[in-house]
C-alpha cells in the first residue's frame, strides 16, 4: 500500500469516526458531496479537478489526496492533473507548488496501485 492510499484510508477513517460524533454535520455533508458529485452541465470530473485545484491552493493535504484519487476514479489523465496543478499555481502562488507536487506524488501512487 502506498503512502497515499494509506493516508486515505486513514482520512475516510477520520471522517467515519467524525460522523460518529457529529452525525448531522457528516450527513449533511455527505449530502452536499453527492448533489455536487452528479454529471451536469460539468462532468463529476471536471468537478474533482476544480475541487483539486481548490485543495491545493488552499493547501488541505487531506483533500488534495482526496480530490486526486477520486478525479482518477472518474478519468481524468496525468495532463489533466498537471494542467490543474498549473492553474492551481497561478492562483495560489508558490505554496501552491509545494502542494501541487504532493498532488503529483498522490497521482502516481494511486495510478501504480491501480496496475
Amino acid at each position: 500500500m502506498t503512502k497515499s492510499e494509506q493516508k486515505y484510508n486513514e482520512l475516510m477513517k477520520g471522517m467515519r469516526d467524525l460522523g460518529a460524533q457529529i452525525p448531522e454535520t457528516l450527513t449533511s455533508f455527505n449530502g452536499i458531496h453527492k448533489a455536487i458529485a452528479k454529471d451536469e452541465t460539468l462532468t463529476h470530473q471536471t468537478k474533482e479537478l476544480i475541487a483539486l485545484g481548490i485543495s491545493i491552493a488552499i493547501r488541505c493535504e487531506g483533500c488534495i489526496i482526496s480530490h486526486t484519487k477520486e478525479a482518477l476514479s472518474k478519468g481524468a489523465t496525468k495532463e489533466e492533473i498537471a494542467e490543474t496543478i498549473g492553474v492551481s499555481v497561478m492562483m495560489g502562488g508558490a505554496p501552491s507548488i509545494v502542494y501541487g507536487t504532493k498532488a503529483m506524488v498522490a497521482m502516481k501512487e494511486f495510478l501504480e496501485e491501480g496496475k
